[in-house]
């Protein structure tokens, strides 16, 4: 997502929460000049302020931020193969913790950081012919399709897509868009134990184009939501997942 954006001429601040190097490996990577790396636990909320305060510093304003931040409780289940928190097989301290980690981060995290991105997009003036900005926030097919196996996944993911369509209300007399993008599988490392296993075959059939969706594919897609021509689309949830749900 961060390569889409530099290579149409954007200055990019990635985030990480721990993952560093890999993140410098990815700033190695970006076309063009002026990018950086900050790094923050976004279900930390006493941090989140000085975060964005580094990227804005950095950019010298935010003009656009995607929420692509997530959390996905994938814990083995114990004295079971499976993973996450399904509800027949999971302790009650078990349950409430994966719906404690997963909401904080997913859902509360990026909230927090909206707030405090949005009233700073309020507060600096933006470049002469440059609106004043546009929040896109990575949300899921599983909000819709249901996550049996990671409930508070679907659930949080639930929750981004109505926080975003209150946000393209709230903020859309600032000139503020806010859409939201609910994608299936993709294939990231956070999908590859799920699709490099025996389920493989079977996740990729849900689509009738027998395959998930590319990281590009999907940065695209939010790299468009973020642009001035899409806009009217503020409120929006775009479906994108290769016909494999559909509502």
């Amino acid at each position: 997502m961060a390569k889409a954006f530099a290579a149409a001429g954007d200055r990019v601040v990635l985030h990480c929460r721990g993952a560093v190097d890999k993140a410098h490996d990815v700033l190695a990577e970006l076309p063009g000049d002026g990018h950086a790396v900050v790094s923050g636990d976004l279900g930390d909320p006493a941090g989140i302020p000085a975060l964005v305060e580094e990227s804005a510093a950095l950019l010298g304003r935010i003009d656009v931020l995607v929420n692509n931040a997530a959390l996905f409780v994938d814990d083995p289940v114990a004295g079971s193969r499976r993973i996450g928190h399904p509800l027949a097989d999971t302790s009650y301290d078990a349950w409430v913790a994966a719906w404690r980690r997963t909401l904080s981060v997913n859902l509360e995290g990026a909230a927090h950081l909206t707030w405090c991105v949005a009233r700073q997009m309020l507060e600096v003036e933006p470049a002469d012919g440059i609106r004043r900005g546009a929040i896109v926030n990575v949300g899921s097919r599983g909000a819709y399709r249901g996550e049996p196996d990671v409930p508070a996944y679907g659930a949080s993911k639930a929750g981004l897509h109505a926080f975003g369509q209150s946000m393209a209300v709230s903020l859309a007399p600032h000139d503020i868009t806010v859409t939201s993008i609910a994608p299936g599988f993709i294939a990231t490392d956070m999908a590859a134990q799920s699709l490099d296993g025996p389920a493989g075959d079977a996740v990729r059939a849900q689509s009738p184009f027998n395959r998930v969706a590319t990281p590009e594919e999907v940065a695209a897609a939010v790299l468009w939501l973020a642009s001035p021509p899409a806009g009217w689309s503020s409120g929006a949830v775009l479906d994108f997942n290769g016909a494999s749900y559909l509502r």
